[in-house]
């Protein structure tokens, strides 16, 4: 594929920079997103929007106060300098939970009144009501009155107070009727209002946290918003351009790429950024902060993790979070650990086809669910890395002995507290992430003539498929007996690369592997039972 690059002279990179003056009068590189505020400003609605953490809704945000403050100096050259009278102003009242850790009620009340006070302040308002709920709505009235024009909310991470205590269910809905309280001023202060935007990693069902605030346009899922936050393929290329010499194009693509909300893809921008500066590939994003909720609850519900990224969701699922539920699928793709691969209408109704958004993803989160089933992430790390070693041995019989370390770690009160250890999909699970944590390309349940392969593995020129069965306890050789009567290695056979195959056999009781049966690509009917 040919590259469009735009020369350009090469700018500072606005890692953690969410002030848009800041980045405008700093000589920041800027993607611009103006275009995509003035669409929103001039339908004069109230918004919502959810994003992954570290997607620029911050930035938006303070975009969105700039153009209402006619700031004009910062937008020479944007899309919105021709779009906006730059002559009439309006007052802007701006919320913002991103700072520190929330931990009770009180701190959320805390953060509340204080901003609060800064803005009665500023407008030379004294407090007459000790509720918070009372003194925001009159606020909101008095500066609409004082200035003589309708104020313009904007509430920035909106969610975070909740999701800092989504653990504790009880002190959770505390401060999500907190938060409802206050929220639900904006739609009662309409007279009084010019706009309002809120957004945050999580979109709350409106039976939570919106049912007092149901005038909210959601733009999450639009079509024409889905580049509102994020870069696109242009944007990389020309924005970016001076700084792409030296890094492989198709490897930004494959690791930071893939993100979507019905439009085009667009990349991370917080990884992007890293990349630029540090000139390697790594988890930038993933590594600033995963919620260990989310990780936790995967391993404990039992999540296939094999087929995450073959979820299909209807949009009302994707869209159903609360304190009191938090289906896996919802919590996966508004934290954008998946994204819509694939939009199908079943009978008038619309379905998404859910995937990891890129190798980042992929392999960090099965990192954390690898770590996570054992318990231990430096235990994980080290095993990982023996796999690796073992693999590179291509002494494929040496896996065995791995295998049986790998599930001897895994702790008895794992296995206690889970029922789903007493199944294949559990195993399966396993293994897929123990692999999948080396970011190796890895194929499960796939169809060929005769069945579904459990996995396969690709490796260095080396093909790995792998059938799993749970017996009581003793090894029937089920596992290796299926691959061979059912033919599953003449689909790679073409490939020209050596197909190992490997039956291995669990015991619900012993819960470890007791069988292990391994088939080189010298043997045709003969196997070697190590």
């Amino acid at each position: 594929m040919t590259e469009t690059k735009k020369t350009t002279e090469r700018k500072k990179l606005p890692i953690g920079v969410q002030t848009f003056s800041k980045i405008r009068e700093g000589g920041f590189y800027y993607v611009d997103k103006t275009g995509f505020a003035m669409d929103l400003i001039e339908k004069g609605s109230y918004y919502f929007l959810s994003r992954p953490r570290r997607f620029g809704k911050s930035l938006f945000v303070d975009t969105l106060k700039a153009i209402f403050e006619c700031r004009r100096e910062l937008f020479t050259g944007l899309k919105a300098e021709s779009r906006w009278d730059w002559e009439v102003s309006y007052p802007v009242l701006t919320y913002s939970f991103g700072g520190g850790v929330f931990e009770s009620v009180e701190s959320v009340q805390n953060s509340l009144k204080e901003q609060l006070a800064y803005y009665e302040e500023f407008w030379k308002l004294e407090v007459a009501f000790p509720e918070i709920r009372s003194r925001f709505k009159r606020l909101i009235r008095h500066v609409a009155e004082k200035s003589g024009r309708p104020v313009v909310i904007l509430v920035d991470e909106y969610d975070k107070p909740i999701l800092d205590r989504i653990e504790d269910r009880d002190e959770a809905l505390r401060i999500r009727e907190t938060l409802k309280d206050f929220y639900s001023v904006i739609k009662d202060s309409d007279a009084h209002l010019r706009f309002a935007f809120l957004t945050g990693v999580s979109k709350f069902s409106k039976a939570g946290i919106f049912s007092g605030l149901n005038n909210l346009e959601d733009i999450t899922l639009d079509q024409r918003y889905s580049e509102i936050c994020g870069y696109t393929e242009a944007d990389v290329n020309t924005v970016f351009g001076s700084e792409l010499e030296g890094l492989d194009r198709e490897e930004i693509r494959r690791w930071y790429d893939g993100y979507n909300w019905l439009g085009e893809s667009v990349y991370n921008p917080f990884d992007i950024l890293l990349l630029f500066a540090k000139r390697r590939f790594s988890a930038y994003w993933f590594e600033t902060g995963t919620p260990a909720f989310l990780v936790k609850l995967l391993a404990e519900k039992g999540v296939f993790t094999p087929e995450l990224d073959k979820t299909m969701a209807s949009e009302m699922l994707i869209s159903t979070f609360d304190v009191d539920s938090m289906p896996v699928e919802a919590l996966l793709f508004q934290a954008g650990y998946l994204t819509i691969g694939k939009v199908e209408d079943v009978l008038g109704s619309t379905f998404f086809h859910l995937c990891y958004p890129n190798h980042e993803v992929y392999q960090s989160l099965n990192t954390c669910l690898a770590a996570a089933f054992l318990g231990d992430s430096s235990r994980e790390m080290k095993l990982r890395m023996d796999l690796l070693q073992v693999l590179r041995s291509k002494n494929f019989s040496k896996l065995k002995e791995h295998f049986m370390t790998l599930f001897a770690a895994i702790p008895h009160d794992w296995f206690r507290k889970n029922p789903i250890a007493r199944y294949e999909g559990y195993y399966a699970s396993v293994f897929y992430s123990h692999f999948a944590a080396l970011g190796l390309d890895i194929r499960m349940e796939d169809a060929t003539n005769h069945g579904r392969i459990d996995m396969v593995v690709f490796f260095e020129g080396q093909v790995l498929i792998f059938e799993f069965k749970v017996v009581e306890l003793v090894p029937e050789k089920k596992a290796l007996e299926q691959l061979l009567s059912r033919g599953y290695a003449d689909k790679y056979g073409s490939r020209g690369e050596p197909v190992h195959l490997i039956g291995v056999e669990f015991s619900r009781e012993q819960r470890n592997l007791i069988g292990f049966d391994y088939l080189p690509p010298s043997s045709n009917l003969d196997f070697a039972h190590t």
